[in-house]
């Protein structure tokens, strides 16, 4: 089996949940991006156009510091991406994952939490980020997916 690692982003515990089960069901290193400055509740408004969230997110270039790094990327074969849909894509702390490490040669495979939005076009987003590495289209998970569901999605990666 491959050497694998789950890294997920969470701003309300919900991503949080499913990559630990994700990485439970398939024996995986977890790994949380943990943004530098927290995002409160208020930033979190996507209603409000100035919230720290939104204006983020209508930024392309922007890249909120993470507060730690992955210690050894170059010991994974596999690195499954685990975010919330934001506007419809990738939250913007996921592109400054995906620019921060060598991929070459790596499979990513993006997953997110979402109550009925797609991934949009975050794998290519993300592809375009991790250069030279091999990255899946991914899916969208509800907050309630089980273990098993997980387990026999993700296999078709791992082999």
């Amino acid at each position: 089996m491959r050497k694998t690692l789950v890294a997920y982003f969470s701003a309300s515990g919900v991503t949080k949940k499913v990559s630990e089960k994700l990485a439970n069901a398939i024996g995986a290193d977890l790994f949380e991006i943990v943004p530098e400055t927290p995002y409160t509740k208020v930033d979190l408004n996507w209603m409000d156009k100035k919230s720290r969230s939104s204006v983020e997110m209508n930024d392309r270039a922007s890249r909120p510091a993470i507060a730690s790094k992955v210690e050894d990327m170059s010991q994974y074969d596999v690195v499954f991406i685990g975010f919330p849909v934001w506007w419809y894509r990738e939250p913007s702390i996921i592109d400054t994952f995906a620019e921060a490490y060598d991929f070459g040669g790596k499979t990513i495979v993006p997953f997110a939490t979402s109550g009925g939005s797609g991934l949009g076009e975050s794998g290519m987003n993300i592809g375009a980020l991790a250069k030279d590495a091999h990255v899946i289209e991914g899916k969208r998970f509800a907050a309630g997916v089980s273990e098993e569901e997980l387990r026999a999605w993700a296999e078709a990666f791992l082999g």
